[in-house]
C-alpha cells in the first residue's frame, strides 16, 4: 500500500520552523495539545522532532524555572533525546510500522529531503487492524465453502 493514503498532509498539521523559539514552541504545543511536534527548516526540509521531555530537560539542565525565559533560546538549542527519523514517500507501511513503536508519529519526506507531512501510530494501528480483519473475513469465507 502507498503510505500518502495515510498521510497528514503539512498544511494539515502543525510543526514549527527550526529558528522560532523554545517560549513559542511551548506555547503552541500546550494551545494545541500535543506532546512532541516536528521541525523544519525555512527551506522546508525535516530538522528533527521535539517532544515535552526535551523541553523539561532543558529547562533543569539550565536551571529555568519561568517560561518566560525561553525566548532567549531558539528551538534549534533544544536537543532532542530522542532521533524520531523521517520516512522518504517511497517507503513501505512495514517500515511505518517499525517506525512507530518508538514515536507517535512518522514524519515523512519527499525524495528532495522535503518535509510533506506525518502519518499517525493510530492510523498505523488502524490500518492494521483493516488488514486483520479481512485476512478474517476471507478467512471464514474459505472455511465455509
Amino acid at each position: 500500500m502507498n503510505i500518502l493514503k495515510l498521510l497528514h498532509p503539512k498544511a494539515c498539521i502543525e510543526y514549527l520552523y527550526n529558528d522560532c523559539t523554545a517560549r513559542q514552541t511551548l506555547e503552541k504545543m500546550k494551545n494545541h495539545g500535543y506532546s512532541a511536534v516536528p521541525v523544519i527548516d525555512r527551506e522546508g526540509r525535516f530538522v528533527k522532532t521535539v517532544s515535552e521531555g526535551d523541553f523539561l530537560r532543558f529547562m533543569v539542565e539550565k536551571g529555568l524555572y519561568d517560561i518566560r525565559e525561553m525566548e532567549n533560546f531558539p528551538l534549534e538549542k533544544i536537543p532532542p533525546k530522542v532521533n524520531m527519523r523521517p520516512v522518504n514517500v517511497s517507503s513501505t507501511v512495514e517500515d511505518l510500522i517499525l517506525l512507530s513503536m518508538d514515536q507517535n508519529f512518522v514524519p515523512v519526506i519527499d525524495d528532495r529531503g522535503i518535509f510533506i507531512g506525518i502519518v499517525t501510530r493510530k492510523d498505523i494501528l488502524g490500518y492494521c487492524y483493516q488488514t486483520i480483519m479481512q485476512q478474517d473475513s476471507s478467512e471464514t469465507t474459505t472455511e465455509e465453502v
